[in-house]
């Protein structure tokens, strides 16, 4: 049996496309591990009507709600395979079924690699954070750092000086005049020492720990992790991935479709920067261009 369209990942993007796609009165598979990027957060701030909500309970709610649409179906599994498949797609999951499709949605985000710190990890979505737009506000006033990973660490340093008096921790690295310019007309300040650990109770953060033991007071240190797809799907399909300004992203056009016609990319995989509100503007995107694309195609 065909699916009008599989969508890998039920995130914000995903479902966001399936509801719109079933609103269309399609038929739609949304396939999703139930791991979404930001489940490390309390709480998501900036989406419309929602700012403060617990993203697993919006996402929950999202499911409740697509799922009251005769035409969709979700399936707790992992996509592990992708193939074009004649005129349409086929998905194989984890357990060996295979799932056929006439397009295809991916939606599965990206996966997060951070700095091997004693205790960063464990702190990451409460107080070692990545957006000041995110999670700015709340810590206002406040002692702030960064820590150092590329020069985008840099105006990483100078955007967030807004929220309160801020560090750039170096780590070790060194930065050019020029950004030494930008940094101090921005009141940012300098720690070239190398970071040994974080200190604080339980999920907060008291202070970072330098080379040489002695403790910089802080309570909150953004961080620009590593990203990746997490899923091999759009290599196995042959979709053009470029290099953007966070980390890998699937090229797609204006509707969200990639460089595989049928194949549409939505959320932090195929665009930079990165938010809630963005994530489902896209999955509206790409439901609403994959619908057209089945009626007309």
């Amino acid at each position: 049996m065909t699916t009008d369209a599989i969508i890998v990942g039920g995130g914000f993007a995903g479902l966001a496309a399936a509801t719109y796609l079933a609103r269309g009165r399609a038929s739609v598979a949304v396939i999703d591990t139930r791991q979404p990027r930001n489940r490390f957060a309390d709480a998501s701030h900036g989406f419309l009507g929602q700012d403060g909500s617990d993203p697993l309970s919006i996402l929950q709610t999202a499911r409740q709600q697509v799922l009251r649409y005769p035409t969709v179906r979700m399936i707790e599994s992992e996509a592990q395979h992708a193939r074009i498949d004649g005129s349409g797609f086929a998905v194989t999951l984890a357990n060996g079924e295979e799932l056929a499709a006439r397009k295809l949605i991916l939606a599965f985000g990206l996966r997060d690699t951070l700095p091997v710190l004693p205790g960063l990890q464990e702190r990451w979505g409460k107080t070692v954070l990545h957006c000041p737009y995110c999670h700015g506000i709340e810590f206002s006033d406040r002692r702030l750092g960064v820590l150092y990973r590329t020069p985008v660490s840099v105006h990483q340093a100078a955007v967030v000086a807004q929220w309160g008096p801020t560090t750039l921790y170096l780590d070790g690295q060194a930065i050019d005049e020029e950004s030494a310019e930008l940094l101090a007309g921005r009141g940012v300040a300098v720690e070239p020492a190398k970071v040994a650990g974080l200190e604080g109770e339980r999920m907060a953060l008291s202070a970072v720990v330098l080379g040489d033991g002695s403790r910089s007071e802080i309570a909150a240190l953004y961080v620009a992790p590593e990203s990746c797809l997490s899923s091999p799907l759009a290599e196995q399909l042959g979709a053009e991935i470029e290099d953007g300004p966070m980390g890998p992203m699937i090229r797609t056009d204006a509707g969200r479709m990639t460089t595989v016609p049928g194949v549409y990319a939505a959320g932090d995989i195929a665009r930079a920067p990165h938010s809630v509100s963005w994530a489902v503007a896209d999955g509206v995107t790409a439901g609403t261009s994959a619908h057209r694309a089945l009626v007309f195609g």
